[in-house]
């Protein structure tokens, strides 16, 4: 698995993913009415999360972008 996501890359998905996930939970927003739209934000959260803590895009490797310095 080579890492091909850079370090500002890799925060901005964690910080993106974690307001994701907590956000369902954390407000009253009428987005989050259905439950479809809360598990979707919440799925969603999880892999921008998951490629942030491993720095390797699947979608990245696919159409050959490389955020990465080395």
């Amino acid at each position: 698995m080579t890492i091909n996501m850079g370090t500002a890359d890799r925060v901005i998905r964690a910080i993106v993913g974690l307001v994701l996930i907590l956000a369902p939970f954390m407000t009253s927003w009428a987005v989050f009415s259905t439950q479809w739209v809360m598990y979707l934000s919440i799925v969603i959260g999880i892999i921008l999360a998951g490629t942030a803590i491993f720095g390797m895009c699947p979608l990245y490797r696919i159409i050959g972008v490389n955020t990465c310095r080395t």
